[in-house]
């Protein structure tokens, strides 16, 4: 790591001198900050951050270094990142490389030594806004100037940027239940969490008919997580819709809540920043119970729109910093979703019952 200043512009002019870390180069995207204190490198691979620059409200970011096996996905996902202390010196043992190797490695332009609590509470009152980081452009309009090119997020569609090419299986070839996964940006803790449950996955790219789908013979659906705007995802809620007469259990997390909410008719709406971390308080409807949640999106269901809907759906998750919609289950009993990820990868494990919930429902009507 050398001295070299990094320069960070948002887009609504503000200017931010820090130093650089990572590539050097130039990064751009939608900002939005993660107030989780660990699991760093868990959420660099979430591609659900696909096309974002990310900005960490922890102190220390690399202080623990870089572990393969702490992959969400087979690559970064992240644009590029903003932090307070960049830290190469690492203290676990099992880790297998520093921070700024990995950056370089997964050429990740980075910035620190920046304001971040000035930062965060800029983009909390203004909102999520696109910005850009360079550590090799010094001139302040030539930044400004890319920027202004910067797509924003909202009507964006990435889930095809993040899916696999091609399908794959996971899972025991003797198992009770198959589950075919619709892949919009999944992480690996999701079918973990399917496979420790004894289930077989058959993961499938976004974009998949469901006649194609169907050759596997499901016994259920998954709709996952991933980038982007959801109302922009056409082809996925017309097979969503599809799936549902065929009456058969589906479960969705984050991004699959909303495409599941979509496809009966509810609008989704682009958030003010957002929530991401692992801390966020989550009220159960059925039980009463307060759950402590892994979160990571920027759009939610609309809550106007939602109350006409509510002869077809339940609200079964209810966001206590906000109330925001987290969860929803169809009438029917055969479909629900949440907002947050209950996989907690990083994060506590209070909701891992919806997997065992969506499970139970596969066997019952199997």
């Amino acid at each position: 790591m050398d001295n070299r200043n990094a320069i960070l512009v948002l887009d609504d002019g503000t200017v931010f001198h820090g130093k650089a870390a990572g590539k050097i180069g130039t990064a751009t995207g939608e900002i939005c900050f993660n107030t989780g204190m660990t699991g760093y490198q868990e959420v660099f691979t979430d591609p659900s951050y696909y096309g974002q620059i990310l900005l960490t409200t922890n102190a220390h970011i690399g202080n623990y270094g870089t572990l393969a096996d702490d992959n969400e996905s087979d690559n970064v996902q992240i644009e590029g990142l903003i932090c307070k202390n960049f830290t190469n010196k690492y203290s676990r043992l099992l880790a297998d490389d520093a921070i700024q190797n990995y950056f370089e490695k997964n050429n990740l332009v980075a910035i620190h030594q920046v304001d971040t609590r000035a930062l965060v509470k800029r983009i909390r009152d203004k909102g999520a806004m696109n910005v850009i980081i360079s550590s090799e452009i010094e001139d302040i309009d030539t930044l400004k100037a890319k920027l202004a090119d910067v797509p924003n997020m909202e009507g964006l569609e990435l889930s095809s940027k993040v899916t696999t090419k091609e399908s794959y299986e996971v899972g025991p070839k003797d198992a009770s239940v198959k589950i075919a996964v619709l892949d919009f940006g999944i992480k690996k803790n999701i079918l973990k969490c399917f496979t420790d449950r004894g289930c077989k996955c058959k993961v499938f790219p976004a974009k998949t008919s469901l006649e194609k789908i169907k050759e596997y013979n499901p016994d259920g659906y998954f709709l996952s997580n991933g980038p982007g705007d959801p109302a922009s995802m056409d082809y996925a809620i017309e097979t969503i819709k599809q799936i549902l007469k065929e009456e058969k259990p589906v479960f969705g997390i984050c991004l699959g809540h909303q495409l599941l909410g979509l496809s009966v008719g509810v609008d989704t709406y682009k958030m003010h920043n957002g929530h991401r971390g692992i801390n966020h308080p989550v009220k159960n409807m059925a039980t009463g119970k307060c759950e402590i949640t892994t979160q990571n999106h920027g759009f939610g269901i609309n809550p106007s729109s939602l109350k006409s809907k509510l002869d077809v759906l339940d609200i079964t998750h209810v966001n206590l910093n906000d109330d925001t919609i987290e969860g929803i289950k169809l009438k029917n009993g055969l479909a629900f979703s949440v907002q947050y990820h209950p996989e907690a990868a990083p994060g506590p494990h209070d909701s891992r019952y919806l997997f065992d919930d969506f499970v139970n429902l596969l066997k019952e009507t199997k």
